[in-house]
């Protein structure tokens, strides 16, 4: 049995996790996969050389290198899938919930940054329940229903540049700056559950570093909006809104494409 660490300074979040494990599933000599994003490292246990676990990984451009192989002895314990699920489920809601108050919410206050937050936050539920709904299923089933992902989501990124455009030269009014603020401490609230949550479960397997990271780039983009918030109120101006509405739709469109790429 070979152990081979690998150093992804690109996988920053549990989304980049799972493009990852899709991209490895279906090589039957991998036995077991060990992520520590904290510190951007992956560890592949498997049968044979790292020649073909390092080009898959190379195809998903976020690069990977290859930092240590050695052996070890063959005995890998079983991840524990039912904590993985439950694990997920969580993680889908709490986002998922996060998406419906901010895009509720952002149409009512008339902001692209709590627009483009929600939007985010269905993006990343999207990379969650996509986990849920192949556990199981083929390597190509995995890959169609990834390539419709990354496609809504590219849409959803197309949409928010567009209109973020179109507010930008338009007479659009200043947003209303206590929702921004308001809505966006109650989603640093829900993070801040999840994070409680991830650590309570005590288990590598259950994706707990992964949410630590994907918790902390959410909380950037929160803290975000409530800047956003308070410039709008100092100055009576849209353009702080838009900026940081225009922001986060990059950051959905840059991870759309890395979908995109893996299911091809």
């Amino acid at each position: 049995m070979n152990k081979t660490t690998f150093h992804i300074p690109k996988m920053d979040c549990g989304a980049e996790e799972q493009l990852i494990r899709m991209k490895l599933d279906g090589d039957l000599t991998i036995r077991k996969l060990d992520f520590n994003l904290p510190e951007r490292k992956l560890i592949v246990f498997h049968e044979q050389n790292s020649t073909a676990v390092a080009q898959k990984l190379s195809e998903l451009k976020l690069g990977s290198t290859l930092v240590k192989e050695e052996s070890v002895e063959d005995e890998i314990l079983p991840a524990d899938k039912a904590a993985e699920r439950r694990l997920l489920w969580t993680v889908f809601f709490i986002n998922f919930g996060s998406f419906l108050m901010e895009i509720v919410t952002g149409i009512v206050a008339r902001s692209m940054g709590l627009i483009a937050d929600s939007l985010d936050m269905l993006a990343d539920a999207a990379v969650f329940a996509l986990s849920l709904l192949v556990v199981g299923k083929a390597l190509a089933s995995k890959k169609k229903v990834a390539g419709i992902s990354g496609y809504l989501q590219l849409a959803l990124a197309i949409y928010g540049i567009f209109e973020v455009s179109k507010r930008f030269f338009g007479n659009e009014p200043a947003p209303n700056f206590g929702l921004m603020i308001i809505i966006s401490v109650i989603a640093l609230a829900g993070n801040a559950t999840t994070l409680y949550l991830l650590q309570r479960a005590k288990s590598k397997e259950v994706h707990i570093k992964a949410g630590s990271i994907f918790i902390t780039n959410d909380v950037i983009i929160n803290l975000g909006v409530v800047t956003a918030g308070i410039l709008v109120y100092f100055t009576q101006s849209k353009i702080p809104d838009l900026v940081i509405g225009g922001v986060v739709f990059l950051i959905v469109g840059r991870g759309a494409f890395q979908i995109l790429k893996l299911a091809k």
